[in-house]
């Protein structure tokens, strides 16, 4: 297999050499710094995800900070939802758009002040579109990357793992609300979020110099109850049917045909980029739709691009990405496929690099997240 070369150029997050010291063998690039990708392997890790707790270095997560005068009027200039009922406190699930209605992030936005707010990013270079929308509407603000870096707590003992090491107030925390705390010198803002469909938190560190010390308080505190680490869970998400932005949308799709349409407020007075065209895509209609798909044969790991999908052998769309599911005991996958096929138990055909699987559409999600 390939190997990832370590250098200054893509920077280690304030957890990396603890990850290390707990076993991460593979990593990936993610807002260019390394993330840990696997532990002892991919159905181990999933393993301890669900029945125990994880712990994840997310730091991959860069946020976009906004501050200043008119950081309420640019957040969401950006981002298709309506803030203006969003308290200080509470974070959204956003997507960002751009003027055609193409996706260019789904970050989770939090507000942590009538004038402050962090973009908590997926994987893609947000902070020069923020900044340049801002200089073009000569916006009184800042906007930078601060010094945050998150970490996630994942899995049914998760509240088990924070009550211990926070106290009784971190099950208060509503779910998408967040608290700002010091934890022993520490800062951070705790919030009920993540990227698992099971119950979590995730630790946003603002003083890398903590990385260390906080990731081996979350293992101390976590030992009773079986805690590892763990990366984002591509088995778990798929059975969640959880989006990755890049895998399964990017900027040549828009909302409505990923199944994100619920994110996209048109009838408020809100103006974001991208409105106008995205009331075109409603109007007229989407041509391609977002659903699960079952696929028979082997144990499938995963894929490394997207598998071409047909109906008796004519192309009606894409397989995104796909695995098996030790809880399923099957092979699943996420679809984006043109919307007469984008229906429950329709028989399909996946082209999978060493030949045509026979599948059928499922919905989603395979298995409901928890809170």
């Amino acid at each position: 297999m390939p190997a990832l070369s370590i250098g200054p150029r893509v920077r280690k997050s304030p957890f990396y050499d603890a990850t290390l010291r707990h076993g991460a063998k593979a990593f990936t690039v993610y807002n260019h710094m390394y993330m840990p990708t696997v532990y002892k392997s991919p159905e181990e890790d999933y393993h301890s995800l669900v029945n125990d707790v994880t712990v994840w270095d997310v730091a991959g997560e860069r946020q976009v900070e906004i501050k200043g005068k008119d950081a309420a009027k640019l957040t969401q200039m950006l981002v298709t939802r309506d803030l203006s009922k969003c308290k200080v406190g509470q974070a959204k699930y956003v997507l960002i758009c751009d003027e055609k209605g193409g996706i260019l992030n789904d970050p989770v936005m939090l507000k942590l002040a009538k004038d402050h707010f962090w973009l908590s990013l997926a994987d893609y270079d947000i902070l020069l579109w923020a900044k340049a929308i801002a200089m073009c509407h000569g916006f009184d603000v800042s906007v930078t990357e601060p010094d945050v870096s998150p970490v996630q707590v994942q899995g049914p003992k998760a509240k088990l793992l924070m009550t211990d090491l926070f106290g009784d107030w971190v099950n208060d925390i509503k779910f998408y609300h967040f608290k700002e705390v010091d934890f022993e010198g520490m800062p951070l803002v705790v919030s009920r979020t993540g990227w698992s469909g099971e119950v979590g938190f995730e630790i946003f560190l603002r003083d890398s110099q903590f990385g260390d010390a906080l990731w081996e308080r979350l293992m101390e505190a976590g030992r009773p109850y079986k805690v590892a680490p763990c990366a984002p869970s591509q088995i778990k998400r798929i059975e969640a049917g959880l989006m990755s932005y890049l895998t399964d949308m990017n900027l040549n799709d828009n909302p409505f045909e990923v199944g994100l349409g619920w994110v996209v407020d048109l009838n408020s007075e809100a103006n974001f980029i991208g409105k106008e065209a995205l009331h075109a895509i409603k109007n007229k209609g989407v041509k391609k739709e977002r659903i699960g798909t079952v696929i028979h044969g082997d144990k499938i790991r995963g894929n490394e691009e997207r598998w071409t999908v047909t109906k008796e052998g004519e192309p009606v769309g894409e397989l995104t990405i796909c695995t098996y599911s030790p809880r399923l005991e099957k092979n699943i996958g996420i679809a984006i496929l043109q919307t007469p096929y984008a229906d429950e138990n329709i028989a399909v055909e996946v082209h999978a690099p060493w030949g045509v699987l026979k599948a059928e559409t499922a919905q989603l999600p395979f298995i409901k997240s928890q809170r």
